[in-house]
């Protein structure tokens, strides 16, 4: 068997997921997808598609008229034009770290990674030969990343950094002032730059600023986005990368090779949300907006200090008064008062002493986790 995968921990997520699968009464506040169905308009086109029989393969790189769609919208939103023909569409956004990853990382080279962080950014650096290099964010920074100390973490073997903001598992999200700051540093420095915005239209705060709307950066950057989260589209599949010609064109022959294309129908679903689902993702905005509030001033009123995330849907509260590690709490949590949520740890080193509470649930289910949390370490 390999050796690398033998060696590769199993996700610390999943670990709570079928711990939760056996329990009945559980209030989920672990799953990092959205609680809403998608839009009823969006799935009827993928309905249509099979209706009329669109079931065969696509071309490698996805639809064309997908791809013209999401450059119009990459342009309109994000204020990053890109040509179609430099668009990939991938089997969600997974698929498209995955393909960047190899596109780019020849093997001993050197990948920053800030943390706390999605988990799957340094297995996959570690599959492709490459050394992943942990920068810590802080709590009292409210997680976001600083330029110094990239700068402190790159060395002759740099190739490239990874960032996701708004960010997965803290909500953070970056100032402008710092975006500058870490974009020169980018350049000055020739690495590349695999940014994760799948999170971006669930900015609260002001508005999401792309690294890709700099044309500069644009040169040395993978854009990485999809349909999962703002437009509530998770079982679809659909994301997409976006750069340079050249390395679009590495991404699409390994895709073509591994995957082939993108699922057919939803794509024509995907072509949809964009065209019409603009109106229902600011609904779903909106509501996840008010959630946010609740949980956060809930979770500080029982006495978890948690700062007030600008984006995605989760929440980043600390467990160290309590006492308890990340693991600890968690499962403590669960087995006591069925509530499940994810431990800091599971993101990385730097998360040990918080947990992950997605507040991409009902009000009802958020009110019944606060009052059993309460409950919780009340009792303890």
């Amino acid at each position: 068997m390999n050796e690398k995968v033998k060696a590769i921990p199993p996700s610390g997520i999943r670990k709570f997921f079928d711990m939760v699968s056996e329990m009945k009464d559980v209030v989920s506040l672990g799953v990092g997808e959205p609680d809403f169905v998608t839009p009823w308009h969006i799935r009827e086109g993928s309905i249509y598609a099979l209706e009329k029989g669109h079931t065969s393969y696509t071309s490698n790189k996805g639809m064309k008229e997908l791809r013209e769609e999401i450059a119009k919208y990459a342009a309109e939103t994000f204020n990053a034009p890109y040509d179609p023909n430099n668009i990939l569409v991938t089997v969600g956004v997974s698929e498209a770290f995955d393909l960047a990853l190899r596109a780019l990382l020849n093997p001993n080279d050197e990948v920053i990674i800030p943390e706390p962080c999605y988990v799957s950014y340094k297995p996959l650096s570690y599959l492709c030969n490459a050394k992943p290099v942990v920068i810590g964010t802080k709590e009292e920074d409210e997680f976001e990343l600083r330029a110094e100390d990239i700068e402190e973490a790159i060395t002759r073997k740099t190739k490239a950094i990874v960032l996701n903001y708004p960010n997965n598992p803290t909500g953070a999200t970056l100032s402008k002032k710092r975006m500058n700051e870490i974009a020169n540093t980018i350049l000055q420095n020739k690495i590349w730059l695999i940014s994760d915005e799948i999170y971006s239209e669930l900015t609260y705060d002001g508005s999401h600023t792309s690294f890709a709307s700099s044309e500069e950066m644009r040169k040395r950057m993978i854009f990485l986005h999809g349909f999962s989260k703002a437009f509530a589209m998770t079982g679809f599949r659909i994301g997409y990368a976006a750069g340079p010609e050249e390395t679009i064109s590495l991404m699409t022959k390994i895709h073509q090779y591994s995957m082939l294309c993108a699922p057919t129908m939803g794509q024509m679903a995907a072509i949809e949300a964009l065209r019409k689902g603009k109106e229902e993702m600011l609904k779903m905005k909106e509501e996840y907006d008010q959630r946010r509030k609740l949980i956060v001033k809930g979770l500080n009123k029982i006495g978890l200090n948690c700062f007030m995330p600008k984006g995605a849907f989760y929440a980043f509260p600390s467990i160290k008064s309590t006492g308890l590690s990340s693991e600890m709490f968690c499962e403590e949590l669960l087995k006591k008062e069925k509530v499940a949520t994810v431990p800091g740890n599971a993101f990385g080193r730097s998360g040990e002493g918080f947990i992950r509470c997605s507040y991409a649930a009902s009000i009802d289910e958020i009110n019944t986790a606060l009052e059993r949390i309460e409950k919780f370490i009340n009792n303890m």
